[in-house]
Parts: structure tokens; C-alpha cells; sequence
């Protein structure tokens, strides 16, 4: 930054020492193929060059040597001089890539955090619900939320009028979806959700990616106001189907499926929103990759690794919890405390929020007995204590209650351990800057 304030002359030596170790390249690479006047040419004018750089020559006679040797490379330098513009852009992202692939391999990397398992420590995809009938961002509002937040629109317009319905799973209260192929940014193929909304009898659908789970939160608060609404509503639509099928009275096709059609007490219009919201980006942050070859990682960390190696899983990912056990360590969870070889576990905030149910946080939760054939490495039941293992670690969610976590899946092998994040860089929100 220091060049601004050089003088003419220092900033003329500088341009030379560039052209001289030009010429001493294209001498040493093509001077195989150079005829004897091509070759005495460069040395010549290299020479003189080099004499003036020497002999601290003013700017003007160093910039007279440079055009005289300017023309000679250009006539002897093959593909090193001149370069094309395309060349020289193809080394620059061949360069840049290099660099950044050998920093997120061995130093920082960057990671997007997908679902709300850590929430409210870190935010996954959430959603900004937007009701009809109410007051939406403007053009240039959307464009900042967009920049600042990652907020990108959904919508589900009506295609006729009538009383609108929809599907959930008769098990969970969940809204029935389905995965589909689609694309993010337009462009990349990624499998999505697709939700569908019946207005009249006709659909109307709307995808999200595959990993936000705040949709169902946007329906209650749409159509019924809160979940408790939801919840009061959806269990009298169960009994009454399930009186159906007492009786023998089961007519509508839906009432043999495990989805129940239930209404959501709105009538629309042709064209006209059904649901609005804005999906809001998750946290971005970066990893630290070097710490953990050198220490041991330590309980109260948040902590990311990959997912390959651990059966109750099944793919290779990337998954970000809060180290809670490393080997050696008993860990039982008392209802909603987290206890470490006998006492209440210490080492980060969230710990403590949670064990006295500061809100929003809601405690740790006792594993529940999961239908996945894949979970043969549930742990945690009430009651139950657990040691961990030589050359394994427990990892849990902040969020306990919603966080499919070790609880379910087992413990982290250790050669998996990634890092522990340093520094949310995205979104522009209050929790920008350094994680915790």
C-alpha cells in the first residue's frame, strides 16, 4: 500500500525488475528455438536494461530501455509474452482456485448451518411468514433482505376460488410432502419438499429445500393463528376419521391413505395468495480445520464433523453440534439438565440456559425410541447412563427437543472431528461475528 508515496524513479526500477525477469524468462524457456538474431537481440536489450537498473538511471532513460525491449519480447516470447486476455483469466482462477481449495482443506472452511437442531445458538432456514391480506416488502426491500438476509419469496397463489384444504400426515400433524428434483439458485440440482394446497379441489404447490423445516410453523400461524389452534382442530378431524372407520362410514378416497384432508378455515380467490413468507438464509460460518491436530477438542465447543463413519447416519456429511462427552466421560440426561460424570455438564452457556429452561431454550430431552431401522445407536433413554468410548465423542443439539443428534445416531468417531466454528460472516444479523 506503501507504493502509493514511492517516486517516479522507484516506481519506474520496479516496472523494469518486472520486464528483466520477463526476458530472463522467455530466454530460459524458448531460447532453444530462437534463431541468432532473435537471441543476441534479447540479450542485448535485456543487458542494457539491466546496466541502467544497475547504474540507478532517471525514469525517462529507464523507459526508453523498456520500449526497446518491449517489441523484441513480444516478437520472441511465444505463449509466455504477449499473453491473451483469456490465458491470463484461465491462471488467475486456476490460481485463485488452488489457493482456496488448499485453505479450505487445511485452515478455514466455510459452513452453511442447514436445520434448527443448534437453534437459538445458531439459526438454520427459517421463515418470515408474510400473511395474505397484509403488508409485504416492497421492490427495493426485497432486494436488501435479499443481499443482508438471503430472504428469497414463496408464494402459493390460488388457481380458482373456494375453501382451501390440505393434507397432514395422520401420525405426526406434519403437512404431507413430497421430494422432488429441483434446482437451487435456478440452476444447481438439488431435491426439494413440495407442499400442495387445494383450493376448491384444485392444487396449488409450492417447494422449499429439502433441509427447512419451519414450514409447518407458517400454516398454523396462517390459518389458525398458533399451533394450539392446529393441534385442536387436527386431533377432532382424527377422532372423526377414526369413528369412520368404526362405523364402516369411510367414503372419501383420502380416508384410506394415512394423510387427512382437513380444511384451514379460509376461503379464496382466483389469483390471489393462499400462503407468503420469505425463506431466510441459514448461519454461515467458518471452521476452524487446524486447532484439533494439535489439541484435544474441549466439552462446551461447538463442534463439526463429518458423518460417513457413523451407521445411523448413512451419508457422508457435514453436521455441526455441541460437544458434550469425550472419552471416558459418563453422561446421563436428567430431565432437562445435562450431567457430566455425576454433575450438572459446565463448559458453555448454552449448557446452563438449558438446564434452567431460560427461554427460548427448552432443556435436554430424554431419547425417545425412534421407528428409523437405521438408529441402532440410541442412547440417552431416562434413566440410562452411558461412558464414552476410546476414540469417540457425544455430540448434542442446543435445541434438544427438535435436534436429531447422538441420542439417536451414537457417538462421533474421533478421526471424523472437523473443527469448531469461529466466526459467523453471514447473514448481516445481530448474530454476526464471532460464534459461540
Amino acid at each position: 500500500m506503501f507504493g502509493l508515496f514511492a517516486s517516479q524513479e522507484k516506481k519506474m526500477r520496479d516496472n523494469a525488475a518486472n520486464w528483466l525477469e520477463l526476458a530472463d524468462k522467455v530466454w530460459h524457456f524458448r531460447r532453444d528455438r530462437l534463431s541468432e538474431k532473435e537471441a543476441g537481440e534479447l540479450l542485448t536489450r535485456a543487458a542494457e536494461l539491466r546496466r541502467q537498473v544497475k547504474a540507478k538511471a532517471d525514469a525517462g532513460k529507464l523507459k526508453l530501455s523498456i520500449e526497446a525491449l518491449e517489441p523484441v519480447l513480444r516478437r520472441t516470447g511465444g505463449a509466455i509474452y504477449p499473453k491473451t486476455s483469456l490465458v491470463e483469466n484461465v491462471e488467475f482462477f486456476l490460481v485463485a482456485a488452488i489457493v482456496i481449495l488448499g485453505i479450505r482443506t487445511y485452515f478455514v472452511q466455510p459452513f452453511k448451518i442447514p436445520t434448527n437442531s443448534m437453534w437459538p445458538t445458531y439459526y438454520g432456514m427459517t421463515a418470515e411468514n408474510l400473511p395474505p391480506g397484509g403488508a409485504t416488502p416492497g421492490l427495493l426491500e426485497r432486494a436488501f433482505r435479499f443481499v443482508a438476509f438471503g430472504a428469497q419469496r414463496r408464494e402459493v397463489v390460488a388457481p380458482t376460488s373456494g375453501e382451501v384444504s390440505a393434507d397432514f400426515d395422520e401420525n405426526t400433524g406434519a403437512m404431507s410432502y413430497r421430494v422432488q428434483n429441483g434446482h437451487t439458485w435456478l440452476v444447481l440440482p438439488a431435491q426439494v419438499k413440495e407442499y400442495t394446497f387445494y383450493v376448491d379441489g384444485e392444487p396449488a404447490t409450492v417447494r422449499v429445500p429439502l433441509d427447512f423445516n419451519d414450514f409447518d410453523r407458517v400454516v398454523w400461524e396462517t390459518f389458525f393463528g398458533n399451533e394450539q389452534n392446529f393441534v385442536s382442530q387436527f386431533i377432532q378431524a382424527r377422532q372423526a376419521r377414526a369413528m369412520r372407520r368404526q362405523q364402516g362410514g369411510m367414503s372419501a378416497p383420502e380416508d384410506y391413505s394415512n394423510n387427512l384432508r382437513l380444511r384451514l378455515n379460509r376461503t379464496a380467490r382466483a389469483g390471489e395468495p393462499v400462503l407468503r413468507f420469505d425463506v431466510m438464509t441459514g448461519d454461515q460460518l467458518f471452521v476452524d480445520r487446524v486447532s484439533y491436530n494439535f489439541v484435544r477438542p474441549k466439552v462446551g465447543q461447538g463442534f463439526v464433523f463429518r458423518t460417513g463413519h457413523i451407521p445411523g447416519i448413512g451419508t457422508d456429511q457435514y453436521y455441526i453440534k455441541r460437544l458434550a462427552g469425550v472419552p471416558g466421560d459418563v453422561i446421563e440426561i436428567k430431565e432437562p439438565t445435562l450431567y457430566r460424570n455425576g454433575k450438572p455438564i459446565e463448559g458453555a452457556t448454552a449448557f446452563d440456559l438449558n438446564a434452567r429452561r431460560v427461554p427460548p431454550y427448552r432443556g435436554y430431552f430424554n431419547a425417545r425410541h425412534s421407528p428409523n431401522p437405521r438408529s441402532d445407536g440410541q442412547m440417552l433413554f431416562r434413566d440410562e447412563q452411558i461412558t464414552v468410548p476410546p476414540g469417540g465423542f457425544v455430540a448434542l443439539g442446543d435445541n434438544s427437543g427438535s435436534s436429531l443428534d447422538g441420542r439417536y445416531w451414537g457417538f462421533v468417531p474421533a478421526k471424523d472431528a472437523i473443527g469448531r466454528p469461529l466466526f459467523i460472516y453471514y447473514p448481516f444479523t445481530r448474530r454476526w461475528g464471532p460464534a459461540r
